[in-house]
């Protein structure tokens, strides 16, 4: 599946703007240097080590990278935050050479949010399901969604999915920790592919357990609902008969 963008014949007038702040775009100088901290130390295997990039990264970027090197890190990246050369890093830093980064996972008390993340990768309903397993827990309330074959009537070969690379990660996790708010005893973990994806194919999974099953239920609900009206990911439904549409765009009235 392709996307591809009409062309313009009357393109608009070219305007000026003021040059916006330089942004490297490869790599260059001495490697970045991570360092692990508690139990992601344990986790990575190492205390620290030294990262290269073809190019500066992201948060989600950088958690994508230091997770294919150390898997059993992975599924509590998005838990941790980062520090950058002394300080927290923003939600929009970039990580890059010679930057020293600190993998610091959540303080003592920890967090209902124990996973949330936005992937290209296939979907993992027993990734899902044990980050919010636990011994309290009396009930585990898992929602799959999945792409079906038809919407309105009408035959769909897939569906593909657009995220803001880091608003929608930041959203997310926002409306978790408010339905952790609204359920305290929840435990909750979500996550939501990007990409083109075919028919049966999973595109979120959210689970929530609580000591009883009225709450585990409630909370789940509450994150799919508000997932989908808040966090900025779109989708686009390709037909069979060959064209497609962005959902829930409307044409303007007339």
């Amino acid at each position: 599946m392709t996307w591809r963008t009409p062309l313009m014949s009357n393109p608009p007038a070219r305007r000026c703007h003021p040059p916006l702040a330089a942004v490297p775009d490869a790599w260059d100088g001495p490697p970045m240097k991570v360092r692990y901290h508690a139990a992601a130390r344990e986790l990575a295997g190492v205390s620290e080590e030294e990262v290269t990039s073809a190019e500066p990264l992201n948060t989600p970027a950088l958690r994508e990278l230091l997770g294919a090197r150390h898997p059993a890190l992975r599924p509590h990246l998005a838990r941790m935050r980062f520090a950058r050369n002394g300080d927290f890093a923003a939600a929009d830093a970039l990580f890059g050479a010679a930057d020293e980064v600190d993998v610091l996972p959540p303080v003592a008390g920890g967090s209902p949010v124990v996973l949330v993340d936005i992937r290209s990768e296939p979907l993992s309903i027993d990734e899902v399901y044990a980050a919010v397993d636990h011994a309290s827990a009396g009930g585990v309330a898992l929602f799959v969604g999945v792409v079906r074959d038809h919407a309105e009537g009408r035959g769909v070969d897939g569906l593909e999915y657009e995220a803001h690379p880091t608003l929608a990660l930041t959203e997310a996790r926002r409306v978790l920790e408010g339905v952790a708010a609204e359920v305290p005893e929840a435990r909750l973990a979500a996550i939501h592919r990007v990409g083109p994806l075919r028919v049966g194919e999973r595109a979120v999974v959210v689970a929530a357990s609580a000591p009883h099953r009225a709450e585990a239920f409630r909370a789940c609900r509450l994150v799919i609902d508000r997932f989908k009206e808040t966090v900025p990911i779109w989708k686009k439904e390709h037909f069979a008969a060959g064209d497609a549409r962005w959902v829930n765009l409307e044409e303007d009235p007339e």
